[in-house]
């Protein structure tokens, strides 16, 4: 059987001129990329908060949450989990002022925000993109949150969104 390809979900040109915008004078905001790993010990998982400014030391960074029944790290009865950043990297992948922040989870308080989320679906068969053809995907588990090539598709689609936005 032949291996599944994933292509770019928009044209490049499109997905390139989002990406190469320069926030320069336009935009302080900083997109701090939350980098963890998942409930199997062996799985990446991530997700951006939007920062006012750079952060100048760890002291800055918010601790944040997400949900740890999805990533089989806690039970859904109790799923919140918290993270507290213990590093902070220079994100090689969107350049600029963009950091990555490692963490460990602590219980605090929770904190509640608004998330944007929306589902990409192919046009031909208006089922949502990268869904398996004439079936479902198994639980949410190896997508939530999840960083890959396979597990988060559409990102570029995300990626310049959010930089159009910011």
């Amino acid at each position: 059987m032949a291996a599944m390809q994933i292509k770019s979900l928009l044209d490049q040109g499109v997905t390139n001129k989002f990406l190469g915008m320069s926030l320069d004078g336009v935009s302080e905001k900083v997109q701090a990329e939350y980098v963890w790993i998942g409930g199997s010990g062996w799985d990446l998982r991530s997700k951006t908060k939007t920062l006012d400014k750079v952060p100048e030391s760890l002291d800055d960074l918010p601790i944040w949450n997400y949900d740890g029944s999805s990533t089989g790290q806690a039970p859904g009865a109790d799923s919140e989990v918290f993270m507290k950043p213990v590093a902070i990297f220079k994100d090689p992948f969107r350049g600029g002022n963009n950091i990555l922040v490692m963490d460990k989870a602590k219980d605090l308080k929770p904190w509640f925000g608004i998330e944007q989320e929306y589902t990409l679906l192919n046009g031909t068969t208006e089922w949502p993109l990268g869904w398996p053809k004439n079936g479902y995907p198994g639980p949410q588990g190896p997508y939530y949150c999840g960083a890959g090539t396979g597990l988060a598709i559409g990102r570029d689609v995300a990626e310049a969104h959010y930089k159009a936005c910011l």
